[in-house]
C-alpha cells in the first residue's frame, strides 16, 4: 500500500493529512506514505517531525487583485503551476502510489492535477464548510471528494462521489487523556489552564491583541495558567510588544509564550478553555475532545467560511464567538475570566461540543480511499 498525501501552507491543510497517514498505518503497518507540499509552508516542520518524507514543489497561490501587481503575480503563478505539474509527474512516477490524497491549499494543486493526468486515483478532502479554489478546480476529475459539512457537498454540486465524512482527527488527539495530561504539566485539580493559538503562522492583528491580553493577565496577577503559541511570523516581535505593554512573563511562570505547540494533544486535553481560529480541522479536534472554546474566525478566508464553521458550534452551545474586530484585549480578558469562574457553564459547553463530534470520520475516510484504489485497479 503506497499513499501520496499533499496539502499545506497552513496547519489546517497538514494535520488532516497526518491523521489519515497515521490511521492507514494502523490498518496497514507496511504502508509506504510520502507527503508533498510547498517549500515555505508549515509542512516543512510538521511532516519531518512526524517521521514522513516530504517532497517540495515551488508553487504560489493566485491573487484576487486585478491591479498590475496582482496580474503580474498571477502570471507568475500560472507559469509556476505548469512547471510544478511537470515536477509532480516525475515524483509520482518514482513513488508509484496507489492513491493521491489532496488535503487542500494551493500546495496540493500540482500533485493532484499530475495524478489525474497520469491516471492515478485521487481523493480530495475538503474540511471547510465552503470549498476552496483548489478543491473546486480538481473535484470534477477526482475519484472521491470527502467533505465535512453538508454545505460543502451542496456547493460542489452533490453527486455520489461527494461524501460527507466529517474531519479526520489524529490518533493522539482521540487518545489524549485529560488526567494524564494535567499531571504532565503539574496542574492541580483546581488549577485552570487557557491555551491559545491563531494558526501555524500566527495572525498579526490577533497577536498584537494577545500582547495586550498577556499584559492584563500579568498586571492583574490572574490565578490561571495561560500558554499562547505566537506562530512563526510573530515569534520575535510579540514578546517585545507584550513587554512594552507591561507583560512581565519572567515573573509570571504560569503565563507562557511559545512559537508553536508541538504537544497539542496534551495541551488541549489539559485545557479548561481554548482560544483559536475556526478552521474545520481545529473544530473537529475541539469537538472530539469536548473542549470549551472562544473562537475568533479569520475574516481573511474565502466567503467567510470560518465564521460559518464557528456559528454552527456556537448555536449548539459549544463555544463563544468573537469577531476579530471585537476581540480586543480587555474584551478577551473579561470573557476568559467570566467563563473560568463558571464551572457548570464550561462543562455544558464541553458536552455540547462533544455532540457535534465525528468519531468515525477516520474510518469512513479510510474506506472511501480504499474504494477509490479498488476502482482504479479495475
Amino acid at each position: 500500500m503506497k499513499l501520496y498525501i499533499t496539502g499545506g501552507g497552513t496547519g489546517g491543510h497538514v494535520t488532516p493529512g497526518l491523521a489519515i497517514a497515521r490511521y492507514f498505518e494502523q490498518k496497514h503497518p507496511d504502508a509506504v506514505i510520502r507527503f508533498a507540499g510547498s517549500a515555505r509552508g508549515i509542512e516543512n516542520k510538521l511532516i519531518p517531525r512526524e517521521g514522513y518524507p516530504l517532497d517540495t514543489i515551488e508553487i504560489i497561490g493566485l491573487s484576487r487583485s486585478m491591479s498590475p501587481k496582482g496580474i503580474a503575480h498571477n502570471l507568475k503563478a500560472a507559469k509556476l503551476a505548469v512547471s510544478a505539474v511537470a515536477k509532480a509527474k516525475r515524483l509520482l512516477r518514482k513513488a508509484a502510489p496507489d492513491c493521491v490524497i489532496g488535503c487542500g491549499g494551493y500546495a496540493s494543486f500540482a500533485v493532484v492535477k499530475a495524478a489525474q493526468q497520469l491516471g492515478i486515483p485521487t481523493v480530495l478532502l475538503e474540511v471547510n464548510a465552503l470549498p476552496g479554489k483548489v478543491t473546486k478546480m480538481l473535484a470534477q476529475k477526482a475519484d472521491r471528494v470527502l467533505v465535512c459539512f453538508e454545505e460543502a457537498k451542496k456547493a460542489l454540486g452533490g453527486g455520489d462521489k461527494v461524501i460527507v465524512t466529517g474531519a479526520p482527527v489524529r490518533g493522539e488527539i482521540a487518545a489524549a487523556n485529560r488526567e494524564r495530561a494535567r499531571k504532565k504539566y503539574g496542574l492541580a485539580e483546581n488549577d485552570r489552564l487557557v491555551v491559545s493559538f491563531w494558526g501555524s503562522m500566527g495572525a498579526k492583528y490577533m497577536n498584537e491583541h494577545m500582547a495586550g491580553l498577556l499584559a492584563l493577565e500579568c498586571k492583574n496577577n490572574v490565578g490561571y495558567h495561560h500558554v499562547h503559541a505566537s506562530g512563526a511570523a510573530a515569534r520575535e516581535w510579540l514578546p517585545k510588544l507584550a513587554a512594552e505593554q507591561g507583560a512581565d512573563l519572567e515573573n509570571h511562570p504560569g503565563l507562557q509564550l511559545v512559537e508553536y505547540i508541538y504537544d497539542m494533544d496534551d495541551r488541549m486535553a489539559a485545557a479548561d478553555l481554548i482560544l483559536c481560529r475556526a478552521g474545520a480541522a481545529t473544530l473537529g479536534e475541539l469537538c472530539l475532545m469536548g473542549r470549551p472554546s472562544i473562537l475568533v474566525p479569520s475574516p481573511f478566508v474565502a466567503e467567510n467560511h470560518q465564521e460559518k464553521n464557528a456559528r454552527a458550534l456556537e448555536n449548539a452551545g459549544g463555544c463563544r464567538v468573537l469577531l476579530e474586530k471585537d476581540a480586543l484585549p480587555q474584551t478577551m480578558f473579561n470573557l476568559i475570566r467570566a467563563l473560568l469562574s463558571d464551572d457548570a457553564r464550561l462543562r455544558a459547553m464541553g458536552r455540547a461540543a462533544t455532540r457535534l463530534a465525528s468519531p468515525d470520520a477516520s474510518e469512513t475516510i479510510y474506506r472511501q480511499i480504499m474504494q477509490a484504489i479498488a476502482s482504479g485497479k479495475k
